[in-house]
């Protein structure tokens, strides 16, 4: 069994999946990535995960959707939204579906470290 928590990042840009990924294991997680909210749902791991990481705007599922599908299967798993299109309306629904927080590309490190840390995440032992 692992000490650190598991968050997945859900995202169909190579680039920001893999920069998202280095950011977050700097802060003590363990990271799981997948390209579409797809392979994520079909993973099986998304009862397993302590935090989901995922774009809104993706082929296929959108990140609001695979949240809509979370939650009525009854995985309550913590989201944090992020977009490159930052539309106030779909920003109010990401957040009225219980969404942790709704972020902008590009990721502020200090905003998605502050928003992990909502999650409480336990510091790592010395």
């Amino acid at each position: 069994m692992h000490n650190k928590q598991l968050l997945a990042i859900v995202d169909d840009d190579d680039s920001v999946r893999v920069a998202t990924s280095r950011l977050v294991r700097s802060l003590g997680w363990e990271v799981i990535l997948f390209d579409t909210a797809t392979a994520f749902l079909n993973s099986g791991c998304a009862a397993e995960v302590d935090c989901v990481i995922s774009d809104v705007q993706m082929p296929g599922i959108t990140g609001i959707e695979m949240h809509r599908r979370l939650t009525e299967a009854g995985v309550h798993v913590p989201v944090i939204f992020i977009t490159a299109f930052s539309v106030e309306a779909t920003r109010r629904q990401a957040m009225m579906n219980g969404a942790l927080s709704f972020l902008s590309k590009p990721v502020d490190g200090a905003a998605l470290q502050a928003c992990l840390d909502r999650i409480g995440k336990a510091a790592p032992s010395a």
